[in-house]
């Protein structure tokens, strides 16, 4: 080694830290994104079958799981989980004393 690597703290979402526009929904929609495809292997579909059950082509069932989510809302995530029998609560709560940023979490329960 040539040297000591520069280490960074992160700040707990990555795209914050990157510097990508709205980090706090784009930390959701890969959550979301990342449940779905959990589901998916879970259950052992094939990406046709996924595509048929969620309404939309093997192509964005692809984008999906590989990550590549221009193409989805949070609400579009929504209603895949839906679809694949599972149901999607929100809830709303004060933010802590603590001084830092309010933030979007998502936390799949069993």
């Amino acid at each position: 080694m040539h040297g000591a690597a520069k280490v960074e703290a992160s700040s707990g979402n990555v795209f914050a830290d990157i510097g990508v526009a709205k980090p706090e929904a784009a930390l959701a929609k890969a959550e979301l994104a990342r449940q779905i495809d959990y589901i998916i292997r879970a259950r052992r579909l094939k990406q046709v079958e996924v595509a048929k059950i969620l309404g939309v082509d093997q192509g964005k069932v692809s984008a999906l799981v590989r990550g590549r989510l221009a193409g989805f809302s949070t609400e579009r995530l929504f209603r895949f989980l839906n679809a694949l029998g599972h149901d999607v609560e929100i809830v709303v709560k004060k933010r802590p004393r603590s001084g830092k940023r309010a933030h979007v979490t998502v936390i799949a329960s069993g």
